[in-house]
């Protein structure tokens, strides 16, 4: 099931942070300096605005004046910049972070087997990349631009405030534990909502993406209404969630501004009547106010910190827990090279398992491009029992074997092992005589050539899709993989030829012209095993039998592993085996196992009638 939801530890979010921020060391001290100079310069404009009330307006000394206020002037200036500078770095490490995480994330994810991708979901994968990481860059920096300044201005502010008087720092007593009390509140009461928020997320890309990907089926049943009701559930879920969020928040702003509105009411009432007396100037009760507004917008600015950390910490849990999750098929830590024959066409490791396999008759000597699976037993992850039973096939060099079977048999299963996209619980899987579980992903990929049962073709041209295969390849090569695939005619037809675009998936072309363009992307990779899984379902039966009729003389001493519904794409192979609940019941020509398997029997009456099938 998808991990739709997770719930983060506390501490992942330093550990995250910690580890990610190294590279960023000079320009984040550099920005702390930044910040220094900054919040200096905010604790002495208040001082300075005293002065001059008090020393030049109060006695009517213009020079005081314009010599005070020049100084001020001149420290705003250099508060600005350094505030515009500290903003700027602080947005491009957040930035750069972000950067690192999604690309950390991409990479990683790329290294996910089928197993990976069912427990976390791609919703849920395309939510922590993208808005988990969101999430991380907003804390981070907020983090960068008050990591110093918040903290000076509220400690400097109170120095600052006492010097100006000391009988009005009761209000302070008084002020800023209730407003850290107000806000520790609302940060508490954020932390459930902010784990439930990401978990909406992901649902709300689930539903979408579903009713995207299937909007032909959606309109081909008439369940528009039905899938705009269930879109509608997980938005409003998501509404909700938000809502409450919001409100807190709200909640926020509302205790900090009317703590800082009665702290002023406050200053101004004791204050007052000191000033009139002679007790305190005019400039220094002004001053106070200002030290008292910095200080609180010091501890609303820490206080929002906190506030954007719960999503933070969940959201950097939820990125720990996909870059921490192990693939289940990892590169081995020395790759090994499959075996290749030597001049006399026999290699000590492969001949002697040659003959285990295929008995009597097997060629005397390997050659390049032998595949093999022994014993091989499969389950998937909470499934009661497996999917293949101890499975022993065999495909060589210039032949093709075929495998056959109801639906659910496991013949899918079986060519996914055999491209490593799955890893057996038992047995093994050997190309060229060497285990794939020891082979460098590169290695595999350049010895085996996978035409999935859904192909899929990515947004880009006929040509980039094709280069999937060789990024090398020329345009010569690309049409003579066409012609052999039957499809350079129809790509002959488009405008543009090559560089006709393809949509997403390959929704601009038809079923067939999609799974005859990714027979030809496979071909122009040139693997020594090809592997087709009912790669030639949407194909009309004429074509089929002509692309198989192209293949066999393109392919040469290629093998070949075909998966087919249909008897007349496998008929004439080599060697057909039949699959049946996950046990090879039968392995034969198409002639031999009309009379000795019953389950091909029945495929082929279901087919064929009976003068055709012999």
């Amino acid at each position: 099931m998808p991990n739709r939801s997770s719930t983060a530890s506390p501490p992942a979010l330093v550990p995250l942070l910690r580890g990610r921020l190294g590279p960023y060391a000079v320009p984040i001290a550099l920005l702390l300096v930044l910040q220094l100079v900054q919040a200096l310069g905010m604790l002495l404009l208040p001082a300075l605005n005293a002065a001059i009330i008090d020393r030049g307006v109060a006695s009517g000394d213009t020079g005081t004046v314009l010599r005070l206020g020049g100084a001020m002037l001149a420290v705003t200036l250099v508060q600005v910049t350094a505030a515009t500078a500290a903003v700027y770095l602080g947005s491009r490490v957040s930035m750069a972070l972000g950067r690192d995480l999604r690309a950390a994330l991409f990479a990683h994810v790329q290294r996910f087997s089928a197993e990976e991708f069912g427990r976390f979901g791609a919703p849920s994968l395309i939510t922590r990349t993208t808005n988990d990481v969101q999430q991380i860059q907003l804390l981070l920096f907020t983090l960068l631009t008050l990591l110093v300044s918040a903290p000076l201005m509220g400690v400097g502010g109170i120095v600052m405030a006492l010097r100006q008087d000391v009988a009005l720092t009761g209000v302070l007593l008084v002020a800023v534990p209730v407003l850290v009390v107000a806000v520790g509140l609302v940060i508490a009461a954020m932390t459930a909502p902010s784990q439930l928020m990401q978990g909406r997320i992901d649902e709300v890309n689930r539903v979408l993406r579903e009713q995207i990907t299937g909007i032909r089926v959606i309109r081909a049943f008439v369940r528009e209404r039905r899938e705009h009701e269930r879109f509608m559930r997980a938005n409003t879920d998501l509404m909700e969630v938000a809502q409450r969020l919001g409100r807190l928040q709200a909640y926020f702003g509302a205790s900090a501004m009317t703590v800082a509105t009665l702290a002023s009411v406050a200053v101004v009432a004791l204050g007052g009547p000191r000033v009139v007396e002679g007790e305190m100037q005019v400039g220094a009760l002004i001053a106070f106010l200002n030290y008292l507004a910095q200080i609180l917008v010091a501890v609303m600015m820490a206080m929002t910190v906190f506030i954007l950390a719960p999503r933070a910490r969940v959201a950097a849990g939820r990125i720990r827990e996909v870059l921490a999750a192990e693939p289940a098929i990892a590169d081995p830590v020395r790759p090994v090279a499959p075996t290749r024959p030597d001049r006399s066409g026999r290699s000590d490791r492969t001949d002697r398992t040659d003959r285990t396999a295929e008995g009597v008759g097997a060629a005397p000597g390997p050659r390049p491009g032998r595949l093999d699976l022994r014993g091989v037993v499969f389950s998937y992850p909470g499934a009661e029992q497996p999917v293949l039973h101890g499975v022993d096939l065999w495909a060589r060099p210039g032949e093709t074997t075929a495998v056959v079977g109801s639906t659910g048999s496991g013949k899918t299963t079986l060519v996914r092992l055999a491209a490593r996209l799955l890893a057996p619980d038992a047995g093994s899987v050997l190309i060229d005589g060497t285990d794939v579980r020891d082979m460098d992903r590169r290695a595999l990929a350049g010895a085996v050539g996978l035409v999935p049962q859904r192909a899929h073709l990515f947004s880009g041209t006929i040509a980039s899709n094709l280069r999937y295969g060789d990024p090398r390849a020329d345009d010569a090569r690309l049409w003579q993989a066409l012609e052999t695939a039957q499809a350079a005619d129809f790509v002959r037809g488009f405008p543009d030829g090559l560089d006709t675009v393809v949509g997403q998936g390959g929704t601009t072309v038809s079923g067939g012209q999609r799974q005859r363009l990714a027979i030809a992307r496979a071909l122009v990779a040139r693997p020594r095993i090809y592997l087709f899984d009912d790669a030639f379902s949407a194909l009309d039966t004429a074509t089929d039998a002509a692309v198989r009729s192209a293949l066999d003389a393109h392919l040469g001493q290629a093998a070949r592993l075909i998966v087919a519904q249909r008897v007349s794409t496998i008929r004439d192979a080599d060697r057909i085996v039949v699959l049946d609940a996950g046990r090879v019941e039968a392995v034969g020509t198409h002639e031999e196992l009309v009379s000795a398997s019953a389950t091909y029997a029945e495929i082929v009456d279901s087919q064929l009638v009976t003068e055709e099938a012999v």
